[in-house]
């Protein structure tokens, strides 16, 4: 890459370009806009999230301290935090959601070949969502609770390369199994989820859609044993039954078999309970995938600690969503520049790399590998493994 363009310019350039445009006409987002286009929002909403600013204001004073560089980095129109704020109050936030899916697409052929610890040909997901706490004062809009406002986020993250490949963005009452209606099942994939998504009807959906599940059982399942498998029980199996529910209302949902495995969890001293409609795969297999559920739970956490999704820059839903999904954006690029430079650091080194270069100009890669970054191994945390 050219020496003389600016880190921002540079990263900036593995986003395509027709495809942001066509997203931008296909909601008339620059209709009857002279100086501020949607391209220049998000440039500026990109370098809020690399940059880890804190508000418009501060948005505002750091790219007008480079005024100089702000049209190499493609910004033409006059930054202003009222222009910006009027932007992502109005310009209709599915722009930057369709883009987002664009580049979610393009990530996942990169990351299409990557294991996850389990080698299975099977596309694995895993399903479950993260609440995003508001003041209801400010978002009147989104009502939780009597005096707390929320939204969620739902996520469907592909376990090969960690990429969110559906997100929803909804109230903070909707329920997390409702999310299962609005998914379009893939034949042959296994989904991955939580006790939370435990609904017969929409479980048997999945079933007759040729694709499999993995979910936990309540306590009070009540079911029928059919009969038992053979086990090792020094793995740590204490059953693998063929069964169908006993409840009237359940077994009228889901009319046909399932299968229950009973795992004991000694470093947790746990018994786990798992319930599945796949009858093939070793009952250790289906304990280990329902292990790397925990993947989902790590990239909540990663992205509300490592970019701009807890502290809002506007206060209506508009302008709520289109940080949301430019923040997912933003992930999603930074992944697929570690997978074409072939680097070795973990994502959020990359991203600490770029928050203090992004004005240097010389090339990415060479930014991105002269430095010698010692990850931490002090702590044993599961939050260190998600992206090394």
């Amino acid at each position: 890459m050219n020496s003389g363009r600016t880190i921002f310019t540079q990263i900036m350039d593995y986003l395509p370009a027709y495809e942001f445009r066509q997203c931008v006409e296909r909601y008339s987002g620059n209709y009857k806009i002279k100086n501020f286009s949607c391209w220049d929002q998000f440039l500026s909403m990109a370098f809020a999230q690399l940059t880890y600013r804190e508000s418009l204001r501060d948005i505002q004073a750091c790219l007008r301290a480079a005024k100089q560089k702000t049209y190499h980095m493609g910004i033409r129109g006059k930054i202003s935090r009222n222009t910006l704020a009027h932007a992502n109050q109005t310009r209709d936030w599915r722009i930057y959601a369709d883009f987002a899916q664009t580049l979610i697409q393009k990530a996942r052929q990169l990351y299409a070949n990557d294991s996850f610890g389990i080698e299975l040909e099977h596309t694995i997901y895993a399903l479950d969502a993260t609440t995003i706490d508001l003041c209801l004062s400010l978002f009147p809009w989104a009502v939780f609770r009597k005096r707390k406002g929320a939204v969620k986020l739902h996520t469907l993250l592909d376990l090969r390369g960690n990429i969110p490949t559906v997100a929803f963005i909804t109230s903070g009452k909707i329920h997390e199994v409702n999310i299962l209606d609005k998914l379009s099942i893939e034949v042959g994939a296994i989904y991955i989820m939580d006790r939370g998504y435990l609904d017969y009807a929409r479980l048997y959906n999945i079933h007759q859609s040729a694709a499999y599940f993995v979910t936990r059982a309540k306590n009070n399942f009540s079911f029928q044993r059919l009969y038992s498998q053979k086990i090792d029980k020094a793995t740590g199996i204490k059953c693998d039954q063929i069964i169908t529910l006993h409840v009237y209302y359940s077994k009228k949902d889901y009319p046909e078999r399932l299968r229950r495995i009973a795992y004991y969890d000694e470093k947790k001293n746990k018994k786990l309970v798992f319930l599945t409609n796949n009858f093939t795969l070793p009952a250790l297999t289906i304990t280990e995938l329902y292990r790397k559920r925990w993947q989902i739970e790590l990239f909540f956490k990663w992205i509300k600690q490592h970019l701009r999704i807890k502290a809002f820059y506007g206060t209506s839903e508009n302008a709520v969503k289109t940080q949301i999904w430019i923040a997912i954006t933003i992930y999603v690029l930074v992944a697929i520049i570690k997978k074409q430079l072939k680097l070795k650091q973990s994502l959020y080194t990359i991203l600490q790399i770029i928050s203090v270069t992004l004005f240097e100009k010389m090339p990415l890669l060479q930014t991105l590998t002269d430095v010698e970054v010692e990850e931490e191994e002090v702590l044993t945390c599961n939050q260190l493994n998600l992206f090394s």
